[in-house]
């Protein structure tokens, strides 16, 4: 008798750890069966409230929604918000799962990726509102350029352009922590590069062609004119 004992002792064990197990994991599957519906319920809730709110129309001025096409994606910069909510629900309820299973390695993985999700969001709105003012100001430049009879507007448009979109992307890499000091750097070397560049190019073999320019915005007479 003592020799069954033993051996039913791990048995035992075993169901014991079973039916302890069991009701954590059917409560883990009812959150995560509330978490998928909240997930659904909080993307129809943003994609519905950012339309609502034309937030598509400056996502599609700024050029963002080209720039998904242009990727291969079906979805528009709204969809892309719409579908980040969700993934944020799905990882709280699946954070708050495996913590009631006590699976707490998994949890703190789960935690840094949900985390993350929000700086996500952030630096989208960021890229999404910075494009537009880039966007506007390039069409202010180009405007001003045709009133005031300046020949090269539109490459004087486009590299005020280039030039907000570079500070707005390093701005957006920098709230998502990616490369941090070294994207910085790396952006300070070749905006100095370019610069020195420039300079080079028209104190070299531009000096004509800029002399020709400045005549173009600031004639001599009016130059002359100056006390």
């Amino acid at each position: 008798m003592d020799r069954v004992d033993v051996y039913l002792e791990p048995v035992r064990a075993f169901l014991h750890e079973l039916g302890a197990f069991l009701p954590r994991l059917g409560v883990a599957i009812v959150v995560m069966l509330l978490g998928i519906l909240l997930a659904k319920a909080a993307r129809f809730a943003i994609q519905r409230g950012l339309r609502a709110i034309n937030f598509h129309i400056l996502t599609k001025r700024s050029g963002m929604d080209s720039f998904l096409k242009k990727g291969g994606t079906l979805i528009d910069t709204v969809d892309l918000f719409g579908l980040l909510a969700y993934w944020l629900v799905i990882l709280i309820a699946l954070v708050v799962a495996f913590n009631g299973l006590g699976l707490t390695h998994v949890t703190e993985l789960l935690g840094r990726v949900m985390w993350f999700v929000p700086k996500v969001i952030v630096a989208l709105l960021i890229l999404a509102f910075g494009a537009y003012f880039a966007r506007f100001v390039a069409n202010a430049v180009y405007t001003y350029c045709e009133n005031a009879d300046i020949r090269d507007g539109e490459s004087l448009s486009r590299l005020a352009r280039y030039a907000i979109m570079a500070f707005v992307v390093m701005i957006a890499l920098d709230q998502m922590e990616v490369g941090g000091t070294i994207v910085r750097d790396a952006f300070l070397i070749v905006l100095g590069g370019i610069v020195l560049a420039i300079a080079l190019a028209f104190g070299l073999g531009g000096r004509e062609w800029a002399a020709a320019r400045l005549e173009e915005w600031w004639p001599t007479n009016q130059r002359d004119r100056i006390p």
